[in-house]
């Protein structure tokens, strides 16, 4: 014999007016004495006794809060709202593209809640037939973020996206370097055009492209400072970059270098045609003391600079110029060290990296591995004449 239900307990009833089923529950009463009451509707009695079960489950596990309606896209776009203030706007407009492009328009209409790690899993799954790891690790990131800042916030119980892993995806375009004879093509080509001291700087002294694009003249001395003994040769203090704060990449890639006499040279012309720049420009120019500005003195973001960097290779013989891109004069830079038997230690020092792993791993073909010191030496002691 079945029990009569309490009063004030709920229960499933039709709704004339909305012409649905309405299932009804009582969890209690809340600290102002008011009883907490959950309602769900649905066409058949089935279908609003499950969601009255989703309803009661979401709330015993913390998630009152949160609209049964919540979806993926809904998270995403919560993150990129609110989860990214105080990032640079590059990163913003990276994790914007990435979320837009890939994560929406696959995974945004499923509910949160019901999102489960096999879902994630082949959804990546299908992005390494095409994307390269470094993409899809953005990806990756990116949802991962999203979710676990909607669970702090009561719209999931868990994160299920920290459950799969990132699979192997495409290889990237490799980086390379430009040979001897290829950078004397690239200088070659770059001269009387408006890249031609950025990139005889950035080739002769390897600074990174955001480095180079926010180096000041207070920061280039190109009389250096006679006064010392011994004098300091001309140089330039390679203490800022366009990264959020204005900050370079590590502590360590703070760094003075001294100037080669080419790039002495091109600076100094460099600084009179601003000059020119500067004149025509008249009330149009904005003075940020940058070395490398536009034509009006801002500072050029990595588009222009990439595509006004081909524009200047576009004569070098030997040279495609839509191959290559700014920051492979870094590379060279390391690889015409390297090939002149310059230690990896030094290399190391020159770039400005933490410590010699980081060299070899990210420049490893660059890197001419053979160390000749221990040969050289063992020669001298065991000599052998040679054969006739």
């Amino acid at each position: 014999m079945s029990t009569r239900r309490s009063r004030g307990d709920g229960g499933l009833y039709w709704s004339e007016t909305r012409q649905r089923w309405i299932a009804a529950a009582s969890l209690g009463s809340d600290p102002s004495g008011k009883r907490i009451m959950k309602r769900a509707s649905g066409k058949t009695k089935t279908e609003a006794k499950n969601k009255l079960k989703e309803l009661i489950r979401d709330y015993e596990d913390g998630l009152a809060l949160a609209p049964t309606g919540y979806t993926v896209a809904n998270a995403v776009n919560d993150w990129l709202a609110y989860g990214l203030a105080g990032r640079d706007q590059g990163t913003v407009d990276a994790c914007t593209s990435l979320s837009r492009i890939h994560i929406i328009p696959a995974l945004g209409a499923r509910k949160l809640r019901d999102l489960s790690a096999d879902d994630v899993d082949k959804w990546l799954a299908r992005l390494a037939e095409s994307l390269s790891t470094r993409t899809m690790e953005g990806i990756y990131s990116c949802l991962n973020r999203a979710v676990k800042r909607a669970m702090a916030r009561d719209k999931v119980k868990r994160n299920v996206v920290e459950l799969c892993s990132v699979p192997k995806g495409q290889p990237g375009r490799p980086s390379k370097a430009l040979t001897l004879v290829q950078a004397e093509a690239v200088l070659t080509a770059a001269e009387r055009t408006s890249m031609h001291a950025y990139i005889v700087v950035a080739l002769l002294t390897g600074a990174r492209t955001e480095e180079m694009r926010a180096l000041t003249w207070d920061h280039v001395f190109l009389r250096g400072d006679p006064k010392t003994d011994p004098p300091t040769p001309p140089y330039m203090a390679v203490w800022r970059s366009v990264r959020s704060g204005g900050d370079t990449k590590t502590r360590k890639s703070r760094r003075t270098l001294a100037l080669p006499a080419r790039c002495v040279e091109v600076l100094w012309q460099h600084w009179e045609d601003q000059g020119w720049d500067r004149l025509a420009a008249g009330d149009a120019w904005e003075e940020h003391g940058l070395v490398f500005s536009s034509a009006v003195g801002k500072e050029g973001d990595a588009s222009h600079v990439r595509r006004a960097f081909r524009a200047a290779l576009k004569n070098a013989a030997g040279v495609n110029a839509a191959e290559w891109t700014p920051r492979e004069l870094r590379h060279s830079f390391v690889s015409l060290l390297s090939d002149r038997g310059v230690p990896l230690e030094e290399i190391s020092r020159l770039v400005g990296h933490s410590g010699t792993a980081v060299t070899e791993e990210v420049y490893r073909k660059q890197i001419r591995p053979v160390i000749q010191t221990g040969a050289v030496v063992m020669d001298g002691i065991f000599k052998r004449d040679p054969k006739p």
